[in-house]
């Protein structure tokens, strides 16, 4: 028996991450077929606003956020371009939780993160014996992970008992930063509602590095403790609430104003 397996307790939470939007019924949906299997279940939407087909902003969000939630959640993310396709269905358990995801780089972010993630891919054969062997060519969220949630989340089903362990997942859509001597460069994974760029930089990666200052769209910025460290209209960096470094614009948005999306590079450098 693996640690990680050892590690989960279902306790009946289910959380939701997807592109879909909340326009038409499809999270509606899947909170339906997981109340259909277990009634009692308690379902969280973390975002349904992830950028269309791209899973590397939702294991952004899933890695980041999963240790805000009880030991024993169970965490659905669904953001499938390769829908219908032949690729797996995956499984990680770690740090008590338990993800389910397409095997398509979406949990990269969470096996990165979490200690001693234990990896499995859902079977033909479970998927045949818990009579989910004919889903839909185009909503595996509402046909396959949602019902896989409710089994797990009840405590019915076990990870161990979904399919074999697997060494490796798909990776991530994402290179990992790079540090060097006095320098760190990644990528704008993510851009928030309030038009801040969040970053792939974290805390961690600005150790050594006396008096950072960022880099991105031909300006540097220095590295401030808050929005209000700035005056209004001014660009700042920081360390957000998650840890990681994020480019903002005291009370507007960075991302228009900087004209930088999802994808973008950005460098820390000594100052």
């Amino acid at each position: 028996m693996t640690s990680g397996h050892r590690q989960f307790s279902a306790s009946g939470v289910v959380t939701l991450t997807t592109d879909f939007g909340l326009k038409d019924p499809f999270v509606g949906v899947m909170k339906g077929q997981v109340l259909a299997r277990y009634r009692d279940a308690s379902i969280v939407d973390l975002t349904h606003e992830v950028l269309a087909h791209w899973p590397a902003e939702a294991g952004f969000w899933l890695s980041r956020s999963f240790r805000y939630f009880p030991g024993g959640t169970v965490h659905v993310a669904v953001v499938d371009p390769g829908v219908g396709s032949e690729r797996d269905f995956a499984i990680v358990v770690a740090e008590g939780h338990v993800f389910l995801a397409p095997d398509n780089g979406l949990l990269a972010a969470v096996v990165d993160a979490a200690d001693a993630p234990v990896l499995r891919r859902v079977s033909a054969d479970s998927l045949r014996r818990l009579a989910l062997d004919t889903p839909s060519a185009t909503f595996h969220g509402r046909d396959v992970f949602a019902p896989l949630a409710a089994e797990l989340a009840s405590g019915r089903e076990q990870p161990a008992g979904l399919g074999p362990l697997v060494d490796e997942l798909i990776p991530g859509w994402i290179e990992d930063p790079v540090v060097a001597p006095g320098q760190v460069t990644g990528t704008v994974v993510t851009v928030d509602r309030f038009g801040n760029l969040l970053t792939n930089i974290d805390r961690r990666h600005l150790l050594g590095i006396a008096q950072p200052v960022i880099r991105v769209a031909g300006r540097d910025l220095p590295l401030r403790r808050t929005y209000s460290d700035a005056r209004p209209g001014e660009y700042l960096a920081l360390v957000n609430s998650f840890a990681v470094v994020e480019v903002a614009r005291a009370e507007g948005s960075a991302a228009e104003g900087l004209g930088v999306a999802r994808g973008a590079p950005i460098a820390v450098s000594r100052k």
